[in-house]
This record gives structure tokens, C-alpha cells and sequence, in this order.
């Protein structure tokens, strides 16, 4: 198997990874109803508790989105070189993070 193989096969099960993750806060994300008789301090904590489900769910769709434009974009030749200094993206970032668009360097 070649490098690219192992490339798309680690984005097909990150996808599979975030979709699920997208599918848990999405119902940790649901509102609190208003009937929902428990107590005014736990009731602030779940309101707190959803606003940050809110936000990891925000993260996750980007994440996804991201991982089906790598995916889209595999086989181009510029697939895996930083778009800012054009060195290659070592594998071993790619296959941590295979949505990565840059070397580490240039993420800082």
C-alpha cells in the first residue's frame, strides 16, 4: 500500500471519528427545557455545560469540513506541501492531523 493509500484511509476514519463526535454534541447541544425541575444552580451548570457542547460541536464541523476538502484533494500535486513555506508536511503530521494545510512551523 502505498503513502497516499494510508493518507486516505486515515481521513476516511477520521471522518467516521468527527461524524460521530458532530452526532454526541449535537445532542449534548440540544437546549435545556425550561420544565426541567433541577434546581436553579444545576440548571446554570447545564447552560454552562451547553455552551461549551455548543462550541466543541462548532469545532468538530469545521474539522469535518476540513477533512473532506483533504480528502477531495488527495491526489493533487500540491497535496501535503505547507501553503505558506512550500516544504513538505512531514507524514507523520499528516497522519496526526490529516486536514493539516501547514508544517508545524508555519501553524504557530
Amino acid at each position: 500500500m502505498n503513502e497516499k493509500e494510508n493518507i486516505r484511509i486515515r481521513i476516511e476514519e477520521e471522518i467516521i471519528s468527527t461524524q460521530q463526535k458532530v452526532t454526541d454534541y449535537t445532542e449534548l447541544s440540544k437546549p435545556i427545557p425550561p420544565e426541567n425541575a433541577i434546581g436553579r444552580i444545576s440548571r446554570m451548570d447545564a447552560i454552562n455545560n451547553r455552551t461549551i457542547n455548543v462550541a466543541a460541536l462548532e469545532k468538530e464541523k469545521q474539522k469535518l469540513k476540513n477533512l473532506e476538502i483533504a480528502l477531495s484533494k488527495i491526489e493533487d500535486d500540491d497535496f501535503g506541501i505547507c501553503r505558506f513555506c512550500k516544504k513538505l508536511i512531514p507524514l507523520g503530521r499528516i497522519m496526526l492531523m490529516p486536514q493539516a494545510i501547514t508544517c508545524v512551523n508555519c501553524a504557530r
